[in-house]
């Protein structure tokens, strides 16, 4: 048996990030896996890129991931921009799609927003049947490792809440939450896959999702110190766990 864990959208908040590291080594997990939007909405884009260079054995593309690396006229974006190396936009360059592999005889997927697009937002508490299972679908993005096969599991971030829900017929569709800007619960998320990595043969396979405390005090005062723009609505986020577009209404 082994273990993966498999984290997503840090959004440069180091502080959440250090302590989902610190639990994952405490479990004794080696093998990494992030499912992108690395930088943006926190203060340290630029620490957060180098830590999961250092710690990650795979790294998927972000829709943060991509855009930061566009032109813009947005002052809060320009600010993100310019906290990142151009090493490190360069290596956000590079980043894949997605990531296929065998665990316990399941065929897995992990990729960061859906199967259609780094862009395209499915949130299964709300959205059908048919949307869900179009993210076990092969699209021009996906380059499976055997032709035309799709996925018993998909694995996927961006929405930043957690879950694990079957889909008929025999499918699973995990979310791995978010490690640095939760929007279901005020703490830090990941999850852990359970299994044989690697092997095609049947064996015992579990999905654990993983909640961890940090101290959102420190992170915010960091982010303040540094100069972050819209340093409330990051605030609301991380103390509430809702999106600042609720902050934004409240004023």
């Amino acid at each position: 048996m082994g273990s993966i864990a498999v984290i997503s959208d840090i959004h440069g908040n180091v502080t959440a990030l250090e302590a989902v590291l610190e639990n994952i080594k405490n479990r004794g997990i080696h093998t990494i896996f992030c499912l992108g939007d690395l930088i943006g909405k926190g203060p340290n884009s630029q620490r957060s890129v180098e830590r999961i260079r250092e710690v990650c054995d795979v790294v998927i593309l972000g829709n943060w991931d991509d855009f930061i690396q566009k032109p813009v006229e947005f002052e809060e974006v320009e600010w993100h921009q310019d906290q990142l190396s151009e090493d490190s936009l360069a290596y956000l360059g590079t980043l894949p799609f997605h990531y296929d592999f065998y665990m316990s005889g399941k065929y897995v997927r992990l990729y960061h927003a859906s199967a259609k697009s780094i862009y395209h937002r499915v949130v299964p508490m709300r959205d059908s049947y048919e949307e869900k299972l179009a993210m076990f679908e092969n699209t021009e993005w996906i380059i499976g490792n055997e032709e035309g096969k799709v996925p018993d599991v998909v694995g996927y971030g961006d929405i930043h809440a957690a879950l694990i829900e079957p889909v008929h017929p025999y499918k699973t569709l995990f979310n791995c939450g978010s490690v640095g800007n939760s929007l279901d619960i005020p703490q830090a998320t990941y999850a852990i896959l359970h299994g044989e990595y690697l092997s095609a043969a049947p064996a015992p396979f579990s999905i654990e999702i993983v909640r961890v405390p940090y101290d959102v005090e420190k992170e915010l005062a960091i982010a303040e110190e540094m100069g972050l723009p819209n340093w409330e609505a990051y605030a609301f986020e991380l103390r509430e766990a809702k999106y600042r577009g609720a902050f934004k209404s409240k004023k």
